[in-house]
């Protein structure tokens, strides 16, 4: 498998809103009254990871970060040498937020409504004869946003250690995705639970830890692993499905 084939599948990512959203909460900032200068670098923190599991699909979030950092330069300059107007600046910001606080409302809606889905198949759970027939869609299931964004968060701090081969041309990388998932539930099932960035201890090449990363991310995905966090920014530990 060649580099260019270590893709992110966009039903990995819902966008930057989603990013945007998760700072927000990550900073405890009210939505209404958010300084959207002060996650900027966050933001593009975020973007560089994505870029180094060659993510080409970028585009939306490289939109709203250039609009983050306008806002940002404009919140730094002196008042009295600022030649931009106010009034676009404010127009820009409040879009955004306007934006952001329209996607959160769709957020709860959504979580809401699979809550309360969750709580109707514990009352009337389906008989063997009233499930449906055909294969569903894997490619429909999804990761929750916090869970996903911590991930990649943490992913962060491992490839910023300075022997990380960056891989600036295609490298052949023959370890099929299975084999990382296969090696990975070995190691839940004997341990219970495994420190996530343990998977990655030895590897220097770009293209594994892509790898062991995407397949971290498609037993979440599609077999319901789990990750638990208990402190920000601390360890996340990968745990079985229950």
């Amino acid at each position: 498998m060649t580099l260019t084939e270590y893709r992110i599948d966009t039903g990995f990512f819902a966008g930057p809103l989603d990013l945007l959203l998760y700072l927000v909460r990550k900073t405890e900032i009210d939505v209404c009254a958010v300084s959207l200068a002060k996650i900027t670098k966050g933001f593009v923190d975020y973007i560089d990871v994505l870029e180094f599991l060659d993510f080409d699909l970028i585009g939306d979030f490289v939109v709203v970060a250039s609009t983050l950092l306008e806002i940002k330069s404009r919140e730094v300059l002196p008042a009295q040498i600022q030649v931009v107007d106010d009034t676009e600046e404010e127009e820009s910001g409040s879009d955004l937020i306007t934006r952001l606080m329209e996607y959160r409302r769709y957020k709860e809606a959504s979580r809401l409504l699979d809550d309360r889905a969750s709580e109707w198949l514990e009352r009337y759970p389906r008989l063997s004869s009233d499930r449906p027939t055909a294969k569903r869609d894997r490619s429909d299931d999804r990761i929750r946003g916090v869970e996903l964004w911590d991930l990649v968060s943490a992913l962060s701090r491992i490839v910023r250690m300075p022997d990380i081969e960056r891989e600036v041309s295609i490298r052949m990388d023959e370890t099929p995705m299975a084999v990382y998932q296969e090696q990975i539930r070995d190691r839940i099932t004997a341990e219970g639970r495994v420190a996530f960035s343990s998977f990655f201890a030895g590897e220097k090449l770009q293209s594994r830890i892509v790898g062991v990363f995407l397949a971290i991310l498609e037993l979440i995905r599609h077999e319901h692993y789990r990750s638990e966090q208990v402190i920000d920014f601390d360890e996340i530990w990968i745990l079985p499905p229950r």
